[in-house]
C-alpha cells in the first residue's frame, strides 16, 4: 500500500473533479431530470445505509455523474463517495431499479472497503503509472502530484478476486438493507454474460474480473440476505449531488 485511504480521498477529489470538468466540457454530462432523480433516489438509499454502517462516510462528499455513453456498460465510485454512471447501463441492460442498486452498491462497497487506495497503489508501482507520473512531476511517485494522476489510472485497472468478492457480499447488504431484492444481483450478472449475444463485453467487466461461477456464488448469499430486511422496506433518501 502505497497510498493510505485518507490520501486516496483526497486525490480522488481532484481526479474527479477534473474528469467531470473535461466531461462537461465535452458536453457529455447528463441532464435529463426522471433519470436524474432515478439515480439519486436508488443511490442515495444506499448511501444512507452505508453512512450507517460505516459512520466514517457520514462526512463524505457523495455525488454521482451521469455520463452521456450510451455504448458504455460502466459505472465506478471512488474513494470519498465520488461516483459516476454510464448510459449505456440502463440503454444496453434495461436495467430494474433493484439490480442497479446490485451495481451502485458493489460500487460503493469498493470505497468502502478501501480498494481505491489499493488500485491507486498498484498504478503506482506499474511501470505504466510510474512513467505517468513522472512525465507530470519530478518528485518522487508518492508525491501528492503523482497521487492525483494515480487515482484517474487506477480506473482503468481490475479489482482483484478478493476485492471483488468483497465488494459482492458487501454491495448485497447495501442493497438490500436499502430495501431491493437480492435476486437482482443474480438476474444482473446474467444480462451482463448475455449483452448483445455475447459478442464484445461490457466495460465494467474489464475492471470486474467475473470468477465463473460468480452467479452461484451470489445466489448462495440470497438466503442470508432476506433477513436483513424481509419486508423490503425502502430505506430513507440521503442527499447526493448530481453533477452536471
Amino acid at each position: 500500500m502505497l497510498v493510505s485511504p485518507e490520501s486516496a480521498i483526497v486525490e480522488s477529489r481532484k481526479a474527479y473533479l477534473t474528469t467531470v470538468d473535461e466531461l462537461n466540457a465535452d458536453d457529455k454530462l447528463v441532464n435529463d431530470p426522471a433519470l436524474s432523480r432515478r439515480v439519486a433516489t436508488i443511490t442515495g438509499r444506499l448511501v444512507t445505509v452505508a453512512t450507517e454502517m460505516y459512520p466514517s462516510t457520514r462526512n463524505w462528499q457523495w455525488s454521482v455523474a451521469i455520463v452521456d455513453a450510451p455504448d458504455i456498460v460502466n459505472a465506478w465510485c471512488m474513494a470519498g463517495g465520488r461516483m459516476a454512471v454510464y448510459t449505456g447501463l440502463f440503454e444496453k441492460l434495461k436495467l430494474t431499479d433493484a439490480e442497479f442498486a446490485q451495481i451502485m452498491g458493489h460500487e460503493i462497497s469498493h470505497a468502502l472497503a478501501n480498494h481505491t487506495a489499493e488500485r491507486m497503489s498498484r498504478a503506482m508501482a506499474t511501470s505504466v503509472g510510474v512513467v505517468a507520473i513522472a512525465i507530470l512531476s519530478d518528485k518522487p511517485v508518492v508525491a501528492a502530484g503523482g497521487a492525483a494522476v494515480a487515482a484517474r489510472l487506477a480506473l482503468g485497472l481490475p479489482n482483484s478476486r478478493t476485492a471483488e468478492s468483497e465488494a459482492d457480499q458487501i454491495g448485497m447488504e447495501l442493497a438490500v438493507r436499502a430495501g431491493y431484492d437480492p435476486d437482482a444481483a443474480v438476474s444482473l450478472w446474467e444480462k451482463m454474460g448475455s449483452r448483445e449475444g455475447g459478442k464484445r463485453p461490457p466495460e465494467f467487466l474489464s475492471t470486474h474480473p467475473a470468477p465463473g461461477n460468480r452467479e452461484l456464488t451470489l445466489a448462495a448469499m440470497i438466503p442470508d440476505m432476506r433477513p436483513l430486511n424481509p419486508t423490503g422496506q425502502l430505506a430513507p433518501v440521503h442527499a447526493v449531488e448530481i453533477m452536471n
